[in-house]
């Protein structure tokens, strides 16, 4: 919520005591409230500076978001959208005399929103009943008394407003689960907290071939979540327009050159997308996870502790050198995440580990499972919950977007454990699950070998006196990937891949069964043994299977345009 200011001027749509009304004392107690019929009267008044802020809905778990959007906004040329109010909608079903009957009701009364809601209620108990949707509901009820035709109607509202008139209440909670999103407006744009989210809607666009994706795009490629989009075709020229709300500030580097790009590269046009607002992110799903502490600062802890803040979590860093030591982290946290090299997680697993309480949980960002996991579960108390994620890119990526993660859970895995995941799955990463066992036996293929060729092939070349320059004017593009591989080792911290290396379990036997088969293809080799070699290639194949073949040969095709100019 922003600051409270006494004396300031809430305007809202529709009557006292009903939902918009409660949702603007929610916000500012101290705020003198101010009640419009219709929404365009609100909106007058805001632009004309009658009231300071206004209250208006946009969004209802159970009617979905309002349709209003592009003409609300149209409406709107002054402020901006700065915050918003959540508030649980409890409707009731009131009629005018203590005695009456429900099926004694001929006509329902309400707004056209409070119906939509309703409606699997209404549907249920009154199949065959006249509704009568009203703008200004104290007017109507009004007009009924006045009418004396009170004793057939029924108003469903809040329970607050039909009191209010005097109606008794016949039903309660007519639609359960409901909870309402108000927009509030002001006339500052807010100031980033941390933990925003911007509103945008474009102008209308002109028709081209891939537009949306292309916009998209542009958010996608910054690792900007989308958390609501709608489109709308404008009235006046049938040309789509596009409402987008993204997690992050309008001032954000990577917000602001999203919008930048759309408009001069993607649709062409200045101007053509116009900012509603920036305000604190609205959680509409239920979070379990408040506080995540690290053990660990490596720049791969680092990576991920920063978009677990943008995510709203409250991150605590600790480590060897830092003043906040893991003892007194861990007391203060749901979730503690180890992320140390290889060699010495199982040793901060068994040092930390029986600290961490029952109810919270242990998540280990390490690339050995089995022993690692092991390791976890004898160390933690069974009320504590145990899962290994294995990310397989480095703290350089930009994103996670379309990067494999391996996800290995445990018969401890909870919730917890789910919501982390949760956020993988958000930034775009692949997720793959394995056990334990069958993780460490891939990652044989997916990094050990690879490390192992690498080190050994640059080995091989020193021994032979091979410089660079002889490399690139001797290679063929199938050549080229084991060369690349190797510089890409070569060039980065070689702890990294030393303790790549070094891991034990199933990822040894994948190098220890590639030693004794390239043993046997060089010995098939120096006998000229052509016909058992083609034999050995075809049995391949088979194993590959041609699908992997053609995927894979398509994918190659595209890398080798890019590789040709290199040599």
């Amino acid at each position: 919520m922003s600051d409270f200011q006494h004396h300031l001027t809430i305007g809202l749509p529709g009557p006292q005591h009903a939902h918009a009304w409660q949702a603007a004392a929610l916000y500012n107690p101290a705020a003198l409230l101010k009640a419009y019929p219709h929404t365009s009267d609100l909106l007058a008044a805001f632009a004309a500076g009658e009231i300071d802020q206004a209250v208006v809905p946009v969004y209802n778990t159970r009617e979905g978001g309002s349709k209003q959007y592009f003409r609300l906004f149209s409406q709107i040329r002054e402020g901006w959208w700065i915050d918003n109010v959540m508030l649980p909608v409890s409707l009731s079903l009131g009629v005018f005399a203590a005695d009456v009957q429900v099926e004694e009701l001929k006509t329902l009364i309400g707004r056209r929103a409070v119906f939509r809601q309703c409606e699997e209620y209404i549907s249920k108990t009154f199949p065959d009943i006249a509704l009568t949707s009203v703008a200004d509901i104290d007017a109507a009820i009004t007009h009924i008394r006045a009418q004396g035709r009170a004793r057939f109607h029924g108003v469903i509202d809040s329970g607050e407003m039909l009191a209010a008139h005097d109606l008794h209440i016949a039903e309660r909670e007519l639609a359960p689960h409901s909870r309402t999103r108000y927009a509030v407006l002001g006339r500052a744009l807010a100031k980033p907290t941390g933990y925003d989210a911007t509103a945008l809607v474009t102008g209308p666009l002109d028709d081209r071939v891939g537009l949306l994706v292309d916009i998209l795009g542009e958010f996608a490629r910054r690792g900007i979540n989308i958390l609501d989009m709608s489109s709308e075709n404008d009235p006046q020229t049938q040309k789509l327009q596009i409402y987008l709300e993204a997690e992050g500030h309008s001032t954000d580097e990577a917000m602001a050159g999203a919008i930048a790009q759309i408009e001069e590269r993607i649709v062409g046009q200045k101007n053509i997308v116009r900012l509603l607002g920036c305000f604190p992110r609205v959680d509409m799903r239920p979070r379990y996870i408040r506080a995540i502490g690290f053990i660990g600062t490596g720049d791969m802890s680092a990576w991920f502790a920063e978009r677990l803040e943008n995510e709203g979590y409250r991150v605590f860093m600790t480590g060897r050198s830092t003043e906040l030591r893991p003892e007194a982290m861990i007391v203060d946290v749901d979730v503690v995440v180890i992320c140390v090299p290889i060699s010495v997680t199982a040793e901060t697993i068994v040092q930390y580990g029986p600290l961490i309480p029952d109810g919270r949980a242990l998540i280990l960002l390490a690339g050995e499972s089995e022993s690692t996991l092991q390791a976890a579960l004898e160390a933690t108390g069974s009320g504590v919950e145990v899962m290994l994620v294995h990310n397989l890119w480095g703290p350089q990526a930009a994103a996670m977007k379309d990067k494999n993660a391996v996800v290995v859970r445990t018969r401890r895995s909870g919730r917890f454990c789910s919501e982390f995941e949760a956020f993988l799955y958000k930034h775009g990463a692949s997720i793959h699950y394995d056990s334990a066992t069958r993780h460490d036996l891939l990652m044989g293929i997916g990094q050990k070998l690879p490390t192992a060729v690498s080190v050994a092939l640059a080995m091989t070349l020193a021994d032979n006196q091979i410089t660079a320059d002889e490399i690139a004017g001797h290679c063929t593009l199938t050549s080229l990937y084991p060369i690349l591989a190797m510089a890409r080792v070569h060039s980065q911290h070689p702890r990294t891949y030393a303790e790549i290396l070094s891991m034990s379990g199933e990822s040894s036997k994948i190098v220890r069964d590639f030693v004794l088969n390239l043993e046997r293809v060089t010995a098939m080799a120096n006998k000229a043994e052509i016909q058992d070699l083609c034999g050995l290639i075809e049995q391949n194949r088979r194993h590959l299977t041609d699908r992997f073949l053609h995927n894979r040969m398509e994918q190659a095709k595209a890398v080798d345009q890019v590789l040709g100019t290199m040599i």
